[in-house]
C-alpha cells in the first residue's frame, strides 16, 4: 500500500453498464470547449485586425485547426479540435496566439493533477490507478498505467528536488507564517511531520517559502530548515511571523532570524484555553478571547486581556496561565498597518491549504517515506498556491519594509494629522 510500486499490471475491466448522463456531460463539455476555443481565437483576431502587413493583407488570420486530441478531467477524456491562428508577418516581436483555456501540450486538467497526488497519499499504489479511475474514465483508463504513474511520480520528485535549491537571494519576504502539519498520511517515522513556511514578498504575493520534515516541531528541525533557506540565498527573515506555541519554532528563529518579531495565532491559542476549560465555560470564554484580538487599539486589548484573567484565574488558573504566558506575542499585529491584521493574527493561510491534504489523506493507515510525503505535499500546495490572492492592503507593504512606525494600526504619520485635525 501506499509506496509500493511493484505490483501486477492488471487489466481495465470492461464497464457492464452505459452511463447515458457521464456521456452527455462530456458531451455538453466538448460543445461548449469548442465554443469556447472558437470564440477566443476570434477575440485574438479582432484585437490585433489593425495589424497590416505592407501588401494591406490582415497579420493574422483564421488558419484551419490543429489535430485532434483528448484533454483528461473529471469526467473522462474530453477530445478537442483546437482552432489555429496563422501569423503572416512572421515578425520576432513576441506577439502570437496562445490559448489560456488549453495551454500547448496540455493533456490533463488542473483538477486532475491535483486529483493524482492526493490519490496517492490516501494509499493507492502507482498499479491500481488504472482500476480504480476506469469507472469514469473506461479505456482511455489507459492513461493512468502504472507506467505513467511512475512517469509522473519521477517528474513531481525531479520538480520538488529542482524547487528546493531555487535562488533566493533576490527575495524579500514581509511576513511569514509558519506550522508543522501532522498527516494521516504518516511518513516511516511516526514524529515526523511536515514543516512549512508560507511567506509573502513585497508586492503583497503569497508563496510556499518551505516544506519539509522534522521531528515533532523540534528546534534542531526548524533550524535546519531555517539555515537551509539561507544557503539559498535568503538574507534576512521577515518582519512578523505568525505561528503556534511550539517552542521550537520560536527558539529557532531568534537563532537563525533574531530581527523577526513573533506573532502568536489567535485560533491556536483559543483552542489551547479551551482545552483547559469545561465546555459549559467555552462559550463564555471564546466570546471574552474574541474581545480581546478584536479590539481597535492595543489599549483596549489590554483591558479585555486583564479582565478575562480576573474572570477565569481563580477558578481555572490553567486556562488563564496558558493565556497569559504568551501576552505580548499576542499583541504583536498592533504594530502593524490594520489592514493586515486579519492575516497576521492567525496561521490561516497554512490551515486552509493543508485543510484538503488533511480531509483527503485521513484515512490512509500506512506510512510513506519521506521523499513521497514531501513531494506529494509541494504538488498539492503548488496547486493551492495557484489559487491565492494577494495580501490585502499590499500598498502598505511598503511602509513595513521602510520602517514607518505604526500604533494600533495607523502609521506615525498619519496619527500626527490626525492630531492636527482634531486640533484644528
Amino acid at each position: 500500500m501506499g509506496d509500493k510500486d511493484n505490483v501486477v499490471e492488471l487489466p481495465v475491466p470492461e464497464l457492464s453498464f452505459k452511463d447515458t448522463l457521464t456521456e452527455l456531460a462530456r458531451q455538453g463539455a466538448q460543445e461548449m470547449l469548442a465554443i469556447a476555443l472558437k470564440q477566443e481565437v476570434s477575440d485574438f483576431v479582432n484585437q490585433h485586425k489593425n495589424e497590416i502587413l505592407d501588401n494591406g493583407q490582415s497579420r493574422f488570420v483564421r488558419n484551419g485547426s490543429l489535430p485532434e486530441r483528448a484533454i483528461q478531467t473529471g469526467i473522462g477524456d474530453v477530445p478537442i479540435t483546437q482552432p489555429r491562428v496563422r501569423d503572416r508577418g512572421n515578425q520576432d516581436d513576441g506577439l502570437s496566439f496562445s490559448s489560456s483555456i488549453v495551454p500547448p501540450y496540455l493533456r490533463r486538467s488542473k483538477s486532475m493533477n491535483e486529483l493524482l497526488p492526493l490519490l496517492y497519499l490516501r494509499g493507492i499504489s502507482t498499479g491500481d490507478f488504472q482500476m480504480a479511475l476506469s469507472p469514469i474514465f473506461g479505456k482511455n483508463a489507459k492513461n493512468l498505467s502504472s507506467n505513467v504513474i511512475c512517469s509522473l511520480k519521477s517528474k513531481w520528485e525531479q520538480e520538488h528536488k529542482t524547487w528546493q535549491k531555487r535562488d533566493l537571494s533576490l527575495k524579500k519576504y514581509v511576513y511569514w507564517w509558519a506550522d508543522g502539519i501532522y498527516l494521516s498520511a504518516r511518513m516511516e517515522d511516526a514524529k515526523s511531520c511536515v514543516l512549512v513556511i508560507i511567506g509573502v514578498d513585497d508586492k503583497g504575493k503569497k508563496s510556499i517559502l518551505a516544506i519539509d520534515d522534522g521531528l515533532r516541531e523540534s528546534k534542531i528541525s526548524w533550524q535546519n530548515l531555517l539555515r537551509n533557506l539561507k544557503s539559498l540565498g535568503l538574507t534576512a527573515g521577515a518582519k512578523v511571523a505568525t505561528g503556534d506555541g511550539a517552542m521550537g519554532f520560536w527558539a529557532a528563529l531568534n537563532e537563525e532570524f533574531p530581527d523577526t518579531r513573533h506573532q502568536r495565532c489567535w485560533v491556536h491559542k483559543t483552542v489551547n484555553v479551551l482545552d483547559k476549560l469545561p465546555k459549559s465555560q467555552h462559550a463564555k470564554a471564546k466570546s471574552a478571547i474574541h474581545e480581546i484580538w478584536m479590539a481597535a487599539t492595543k489599549k483596549e486589548a489590554l483591558q479585555a486581556f486583564d479582565q478575562f484573567i480576573n474572570q477565569f484565574s481563580l477558578k481555572y488558573p490553567k486556562a488563564t496561565e496558558c493565556l497569559n504566558k504568551d501576552k505580548d506575542e499576542l499583541l504583536t499585529f498592533y504594530d502593524f498597518p490594520a489592514e493586515h491584521w486579519k492575516s497576521l493574527r492567525t496561521t490561516n493561510p497554512i490551515e486552509s491549504t493543508f485543510a484538503t491534504v488533511r480531509h483527503r489523506t485521513k484515512r490512509a493507515k500506512g506510512c510513506f517515506s519521506r521523499k513521497t510525503i514531501l513531494t506529494m505535499v509541494f504538488k498539492l500546495c503548488q496547486s493551492a498556491e495557484q489559487r491565492w490572492i494577494r495580501l490585502s492592503g499590499f500598498n502598505r507593504l511598503a511602509d513595513v519594509i521602510r520602517g514607518v512606525e505604526f500604533k494600533d494600526g495607523i502609521a506615525s504619520n498619519e496619527n500626527i494629522v490626525e492630531h492636527h485635525i482634531d486640533v484644528a
